[in-house]
């Protein structure tokens, strides 16, 4: 592209520098200025008389010293950073003379800087001027060119001044118009251009002594060649091209306009020089010259000054100069041109901002997004021009152009100003795009995700929906928010999947009950949960699984509740795996859930169509056949199983279930009591209902499993529970079951007499007289509360009764006769052998008490004869024989009122002086005496009296006052 073509800008700001003083005026109005170089923040004018004067930032001169004796100063170099300069002079009747000096080492004498180093330049004596110079930044290596076609080598050191060494290294016919190092730690490459030709050679390191090698079969004019301090690229101008080389060869190139007398870098753009255009045709200089045309062309158009960036392909400045230019130099952040006239141009490149407004003015933002990335403009302003372009491109209603734009602006733009342009219907497609992005960075809210939701469900495109909820790495929008839209939109398995994934298991059962109305699967899936995540699930849902899969969720709850709960795992085939197809949404329905398991890293979810927004009423469900039960998890359960009473309310209205349920549970022997008492008396309740559901057989089973449930006297449940279910189910047997295990027989026998059920009562009297007597009395008053129950019952029942009553005494004869008088309903007949029965013993009774009552007074009687004999008549004795010894009875004697002798040796004479007693009798007396004792110390135990009269046969409490009154009970004194 030539740079005709190139888009022109005013980058730099253009201005006359106005010099300092006269002084300094008048010499660059002399035109005495041979040489320029800049460097260490100060510009060095060499002069045709050999003087160097120092210019500083006031364009004053601050100093000059006299350099060379003879010749002019064609050439110099500064070296940046130090205070070292390098002067060459020539007058073409000696060799070339360079000098270097140190600026900083005034002589004390003349006050001149010293001079290091002096040397001749060699050219083989042959006398032509130097065409072009150069230098490494060390002065170590120098190079000349001189107009013969001959390049001089100057090695050593200069700056301390210990020798040089010289060599032609290249001689040619043709002038040297260019020479330029380029350096590098391994490697020093010495380019040479002539008017010809491009060479380079190897001037130290690898490769040294090897001649010359050529780059290219074309030079360049004096003055035309340079090199990039940046990058380190060679630059050379032609005609018809600028050139790039490395050491490599020849790199990128850019078309030139014609003619160019000089180049130069600065910063990132080529300067170049160019003479004015010279006219092309005849006719039009004919006319030109014909008004005077062509004289004020050359008039004020002496040259051509155009700044270019490569880089951007645009013209950053162009203009005509009224004088050649003499020289062109870089300093103090500006690029400057000294022309011949001796005025000096100053050339400020203006801000980034500046440069780029310039760009927006014209619409040219591809080229300011390109200035502000070369200029290392952050990112944060770099979306602004973004915007800007993007905007633009809105306007021309080139849309998607300008959503890539405003894509690239996403990190630093309000999301709200670009979805509003493009809520349109038709712009759908870049509105989607964006809200990708906006996830895919991390900056989209929940209400962005509802956006772009609605628009996958407003277009109808799951493949995008799947790939943006699938998309790898973190998440990268609000979990809830998306699922909430994917069920909202009937996309269940999307919703399954993204709940599922991110471990949301309470969403992924409620999505397959209250959405998918896949129970199987809802079911299977928390069968796959850990304890404790599968537990609240499964309580959520109870009621509905009990409905719809009554079986397997009453089998879950037992393996829970009992302890032997144990996640199910799936190990999925290979062939599985893959991914949904490119059917998109219709094949990714029919294995909804088989795409969860291949997709994600938990695979436990069963095979199944998860209903779509095309399908809702197709739905599928397949066995659990690939689940297994890994061998590690066939160790104990990690966790505690619930109360038991936790799971009754679920299973409302499923009574087969509970019982199933409660049944297994009660085959556990690791319940506790208050457990057991909750599952017995459940059950219990549950078999009650279920008998009261049924007729005839059915009934009678389940109440007699209600029946056996309660038997024995370990069974954990409270009596009141039964009694009180049993009545309210018209369940007799349990009834009566508690009130014997409880020893309630005679209500027992009044339920039946209440009920007026004489068989039961007649039966319950059988078993149940034994254990209590007082049911023959209740049975005798209910047998003749009525002509009917006596005649179900018998005359002969009602004569086993009272022969009972005879024989036990339960009833006194009065109390019968009272009982069978309160109605009319016994005749006398009935009754008769009783009552003959009766006064036949109690008449033998009264006989016999008689004849004990006599032989008792008798007995006093003779008692009382004996003591008041004792007390008034002599004793005889008549024993021979002592009773302690056997022998026979001798005096000393001792003779006791109980017809008892003994010898007095023969007794023991008691301690304490008391009488003695005879050791016969002892013993009996003893016994009297505690017994009396016995009889007083009970005298004022009342309560003894009142026990004894308790606990004894009703029938002898008579007997026991009479006993007790003998005993002094009542306080009557006896005699002793």
């Amino acid at each position: 592209m030539a740079l005709l073509l190139w888009k022109a800008f005013d980058f730099f700001e253009v201005g006359q520098v106005k010099l300092g003083d006269d002084e300094t005026r008048s010499f660059f109005e002399n035109n005495e200025i041979s040489s320029v170089c800049s460097g260490s923040d100060s510009l060095f004018l060499g002069s045709d008389n050999g003087y160097v004067r120092i210019i500083g930032p006031s364009w004053k001169i601050v100093r000059g010293f006299h350099a060379h004796d003879t010749g002019r100063i064609t050439h110099m170099r500064q070296v940046e950073g130090t205070s070292l300069l390098v002067t060459v002079s020539e007058d073409l009747s000696n060799e070339p003379v360079l000098k270097v000096w140190a600026l900083d080492k005034p002589v004390k004498k003349t006050g001149l800087p010293t001079c290091l180093s002096t040397l001749n330049i060699s050219n083989g004596r042959k006398q032509f001027p130097i065409s072009s110079f150069t230098a490494l930044d060390d002065l170590s290596q120098l190079a000349v060119g001189f107009a013969n076609g001959a390049v001089t080598v100057i090695r050593g050191d200069l700056i301390h001044d210990r020798g040089t060494k010289q060599r032609i290294v290249y001689e040619s016919e043709e002038p040297i118009t260019g020479v330029e190092f380029v350096a590098d730690p391994k490697l020093t490459t010495l380019f040479v251009a002539t008017t010809s030709k491009l060479l380079k050679l190897i001037i130290s390191g690898k490769g040294q002594g090897q001649p010359p090698r050529t780059i290219e079969d074309a030079g360049c004019a004096a003055g035309c060649m340079t090199v990039n301090n940046k990058t380190g690229d060679i630059i050379v101008v032609r005609e018809d091209a600028v050139y790039y080389y490395t050491v490599e060869g020849r790199g990128l190139c850019f078309a030139n306009d014609g003619v160019t007398s000089l180049v130069s870098t600065f910063q990132d753009y080529v300067a170049l020089i160019s003479p004015p255009p010279v006219s092309g045709s005849g006719g039009s200089d004919n006319i030109r010259r014909r008004f005077g045309g062509t004289n004020t062309e050359a008039l004020f158009n002496a040259a051509r000054f155009t700044m270019v960036d490569p880089t951007l392909q645009i013209v950053a400045h162009s203009e005509s100069l009224i004088s050649e230019v003499k020289a062109i130099f870089q300093i103090w952040g500006d690029l400057y041109i000294l022309t011949q006239d001796g005025k000096v141009n100053r050339y400020h490149e203006k801000s980034l901002q500046q440069r780029l407004e310039l760009l927006y003015q014209r619409n040219l933002f591809p080229l300011a997004i390109n200035l502000a990335q070369k200029s290392g403009m952050d990112l944060q302003q770099q979306n602004v021009i973004y915007r800007k372009y993007g905007d633009h491109l809105y306007q021309k209603g080139d849309y998607d152009s300008a959503m890539s734009q405003y894509i690239k602006a996403i990190d630093n733009t309000e999301p709200s100003q670009v979805i509003r342009k493009f809520l349109d219907t038709q712009r759908i497609h870049n509105l989607i795009e964006y809200l990708e992005e906006l996830h895919e960075r991390h900056k989209a809210t929940a209400d962005h995700t509802t956006l772009l939701l609605n628009c996958y469900a407003k277009l109808k495109d799951v493949d995008k929906l799947e790939k943006f909820i699938k998309s790898e790495g973190d998440l990268k929008f609000d979990l809830d928010t998306a699922i909430t839209m994917c069920r909202q939109g009937g996309y269940f398995e999307q919703a399954a999947y993204l709940a599922t994934k991110h471990g949301e298991n309470d969403l992924v059962v409620d999505i397959l009950i209250e959405d998918s109305k896949n129970y199987a699967e809802a079911l299977d899936f928390i069968w796959h949960l850990d304890a404790e995540t599968a537990y609240p699930c499964l309580m959520k849902y109870a009621r509905v699984l009990l409905e719809n899969c009554p079986s397997d969720t009453t089998k879950i709850f037992i393996d829970y509740y009992t302890g032997k709960y144990k996640p199910k795992v799936h190990k999925v085939p290979l062939a599985e795996t893959q991914t949904i197809s490119s059917s998109g949404f219709v094949a990714g329905a029919t294995t909804a859930v088989q795409n969860l398991t291949s997709l994600l890293p938990l695979p436990y979810m069963n095979t199944s169509a998860v209903p779509t927004p095309t399908g809702q009423g197709s739905q599928a469900t397949v066995s659990d056949a690939g689940a297994i039960i890994e061998p590690e998890t066939n160790s104990e359960p990690r966790y505690n199983p619930p109360l038991p009473r936790t799971a009754f309310s679920s299973f409302i209205d499923h009574s087969d279930e509970f019982i199933i349920f409660l049944e297994a549970c009660l085959k556990e022997d690791s319940l506790n009591e208050s457990d057991k008492a909750d599952i017995y008396t459940t059950l219990f309740e549950m078999y009650l209902h279920k008998a009261s559901e049924r007729k005839g057989m059915q009934r009678e089973e389940w109440e007699l499993k209600a029946k056996k449930l309660i038997e024995g006297r370990e069974v954990p449940i409270e009596n009141s529970n039964v009694l009180l279910l049993s009545h309210l189910s018209d369940f007799r047997d349990g009834t009566i079951l508690v009130k014997e295990q409880s020893g309630m027989l005679s209500d027992i026998f009044r339920s039946y007499t209440s009920a007026k059920d004489t068989r039961g009562a007649i039966k319950a009297l059988r078993k149940y007289g034994p254990e209590d007597p007082q049911l023959y009395p209740a049975a005798l008053a209910y047998f003749t509360s009525d002509a009917r129950i006596l005649e179900e019952a018998g005359s002969e029942e009602l004569a086993n009764v009272l022969k009972k009553i005879d024989r036990d005494g339960l009833m006194a004869p009065l109390q019968v006769i009272q009982t069978l008088g309160s109605n009319a309903v016994a005749t006398m007949g009935m009754i008769k052998p009783y009552l003959r029965e009766t006064i036949t013993r109690e008449r033998r009774e009264i006989a016999s008490n008689r004849r004990q009552t006599n032989s008792f007074r008798k007995e006093t009687e003779a008692k009382r004869a004996e003591i008041a004999e004792l007390g008034v008549k002599p004793a005889v004795f008549q024993a021979q024989r002592c009773p302690g010894c056997g022998g026979l009875l001798e005096l000393p004697a001792v003779h006791f009122l109980c017809k008892h002798s003994f010898h007095q040796r023969c007794l023991k004479q008691s301690e304490d002086g008391a009488e003695v007693e005879c050791p016969v009798c002892a013993v009996n007396n003893a016994a009297v005496r505690a017994m009396k004792r016995s009889q007083d110390e009970r005298a004022d135990r009342h309560d003894l009296f009142k026990d004894a009269l308790e606990k004894g046969d009703e029938r002898e409490r008579f007997k026991t006052v009479a006993q007790w009154f003998g005993q002094g009970v009542m306080g009557a004194g006896t005699a002793e």
